[in-house]
């Protein structure tokens, strides 16, 4: 194989690899707003301050999509 064929084949597999990365922090966003819309559900009262807790979950959650997007920058 010569140089250009590899550079393609490294590409390509970042690509795949930041696609399985994404799945992960998808999952978590989805799994943190549906707990948050059941507990605002069952106490109304605390809406607020459960959004509050849910925003702060999607941020570290989000944080390992960057990482995710990041990884094969740093490595490749």
């Amino acid at each position: 194989m010569d140089a250009v064929n590899i550079a393609e084949l490294s590409g390509n597999i970042a690509v795949v690899g930041y696609g399985l990365a994404a799945i992960g922090p998808g999952i978590g966003v989805g799994l943190v707003v549906s707990k948050t819309i059941e507990s605002i559900a069952r106490q109304p009262e605390l809406a607020g301050r459960l959004q509050v807790t849910m925003w702060l979950g999607i941020a570290f959650t989000e944080a390992l999509a960057l990482i995710g997007l990041a990884t094969p920058f740093i490595f490749v």
